[in-house]
């Protein structure tokens, strides 16, 4: 079963925000519960049926067929995150919304136990990834992957009523996914190769995410957003989560840093919407309470500074990169993937976007960049192929989170904070501002700047869990030559390490002497599909450009 990992009282728990949406630093008592969804909320409303794929979802209107449309699920108190526990199990055992009835043992979601048996074997199991079971015949796995070749192609009809089911789902059919193609035994002496989906994946699958405008594979939704429960139903703030590959406490807090920065990154929400409402008065109040909002806002992107720093002290280096990041990879030049059965059903499109999980799937952050003004496009070419890396990104984001970055955005064109800081500095005419606002201008550097520093901890994080040990790795097999890029960007890595840690080993600066070296021959990516160390830094340098000097 999954370890337990629990959050500590400095995060802000799940109801952390009063019912006049105001957002508050002091969190409730720790004996509160959630609150039950209203029926006015999107989540009680009945469902539309998926009408786009995710490709093409992508520049659709708001969805204006539910209350969603009003509140993009973007909950006051929990952010992106959902504001109650997702459905533990379609069946109903440990979960909630589907108890018995008249359906059967479970209801009407009872045949979808299948799923979740076939999902408990491969986290009880501790499976191997394929590249270590060899050539071994007659494995667990390899018993494991019959079973599932053989399960029952189940229709998805009782599910589509139901938001929080579909993501129940898509959630167990993108986890066997990934446990089914990673325990692949790979051919011998073959540098490609294909690995072929059975029909009881594929089809409801491909059918779910159709109906959620989603990847038919792990999203951040589904090992972050919609992978957690109550350790104690009394304690808003005990988490751990539901589904992991390696069953370490490792894994689980490296699922549950993430969900930590979500739920303080609500504050940051918060203050996004207040300022917004200001800049539309923009009059000389409005300035001082944006320059406010600005200040707090640095501080809150300071805090997830602070608890992304806290991930060294949870999750093991070499247990991360050998045991739990392969599981996470998508489809790559070298594995494809091959969905059987897709050719029997005419309205399935075949998957275009096939990343694995990443970091810029969280909404989090790119609200964050559209909110600052922060400019990413601009700064590479339109044929680079990580150019468009972040909008690709967005395409493995829940749908009503998409649609509420793509609101944020217009909000952005039609009234930009960045541009009325900038022309603050140059109404000295203007009587009501006779001299340029420098705490505002202060204010807004000081939040991009967060920002930044938010980013040059990631990289440090990036280089001692990836770019540092897949280094080691080649070095031991021989390969020795590197990549400019990446060297650049150890460099930085190791002057953030310096300021944020204020110390070194010999163990932490030979992760990173080693840690952005990349052969030319192999260039490493991350699960996204990106040019890990070169996409990192360009982000970092756009964030580092939007300060106002």
């Amino acid at each position: 079963m999954p370890t337990t990992s629990t959050m500590d009282a400095s995060t802000p728990p799940l109801d952390s925000f009063t019912d006049d949406n105001t957002p508050t630093t002091s969190s409730m008592n720790s004996t509160n519960t959630l609150f039950p969804l209203p029926p006015s909320h999107f989540l009680s409303q009945p469902r539309p049926s998926g009408i786009a794929s995710p490709s093409s979802s992508n520049n659709v209107g708001v969805d204006t067929t539910t209350l969603a449309a009003h509140d993009f699920d973007v909950d006051p108190r929990t952010g992106f995150m959902p504001p109650h526990p997702p459905i533990a199990r379609l069946g109903g055992v440990g979960g909630v919304g589907g108890e018995n009835g008249e359906n059967g043992e479970y209801g009407k979601y009872g045949m979808y136990e299948a799923w979740e048996g076939i999902l408990d074997e491969a986290c009880a199991g501790a499976f191997r990834l394929g590249r270590d079971i060899g050539t071994e015949t007659g494995g667990k796995e390899e018993r494991w992957r019959g079973r599932v070749r053989e399960l029952p192609i189940l229709s998805i009809t009782p599910l589509l009523d139901s938001e929080p089911h579909l993501r129940r789902a898509h959630h167990v059919l993108a986890w066997i996914l990934h446990f089914y193609i990673h325990t692949h035994q790979s051919g011998s002496g073959s540098e490609e190769e294909e690995v072929r989906i059975p029909p009881p994946i594929t089809l409801p699958l491909l059918r779910v995410s159709r109906e959620m405008h989603l990847p038919p594979l792990l999203t951040y939704s589904d090992d972050v957003l919609y992978n957690w429960a109550f350790t104690d139903p009394q304690n808003s703030e005990s988490l751990r989560v539901l589904t992991s590959f390696t069953s370490t406490p490792d894994e689980s807090h490296f699922y549950l840093t993430s969900a930590r920065i979500e739920l303080i990154g609500v504050r940051a929400l918060g203050l996004m919407q207040y300022s917004l409402d200001e800049l539309f008065v923009g009059d000389g109040i409005a300035r001082k309470r944006i320059t406010g909002f600005l200040g707090e806002l640095a501080g809150v992107i300071g805090e997830m500074e602070g608890e992304l720093g806290r991930m060294y002290g949870g999750c093991d280096v070499g247990v991360f990169y050998e045991e739990i990041r392969p599981w996470f990879q998508g489809e790559s030049e070298e594995k494809r993937w091959v969905f059987e059965g897709i050719e029997g059903d005419p309205e399935l499109e075949y998957p275009k976007e096939l990343g694995g999980p990443s970091a810029g799937q969280s909404s989090l952050i790119h609200a964050l960049d559209i909110f600052l003004g922060v400019e990413h496009q601009h700064h590479t070419s339109d044929t680079d192929p990580d150019s468009s890396f972040l909008s690709r990104m967005q395409l493995y984001m829940p749908r009503h989170h998409r649609n509420f970055l793509s609101h944020l955005r217009e909000q952005s064109r039609r009234r930009s904070l960045r541009a009325w800081v900038l022309e603050s500095q140059h109404d000295y005419n203007d009587s009501a501002n006779p001299v340029p606002d420098t705490p505002l201008l202060n204010a807004y550097n000081s939040a991009v700047t967060a920002l930044k520093k938010f980013r040059d901890a990631h990289i440090v994080l990036v280089a001692r869990y990836i770019i540092g040990p897949a280094a080691r790795a080649r070095a031991n097999e021989g390969q020795s030559q590197s990549d400019d890029s990446n060297r650049e960007c150890q460099s930085d890595g190791k002057e953030c390490e310096s300021e944020s840690e204020g110390k070194s080993n010999s163990n932490s600066k030979e992760s990173n002497a080693e840690g952005e070296r990349e052969s030319e021959t192999q260039v490493l990516k991350g699960t996204g599909g990106t040019h890990l160390a070169r996409f990192l830094k360009s982000v970092r340098d756009n964030t580092r450009d939007a300060v106002i000097q």
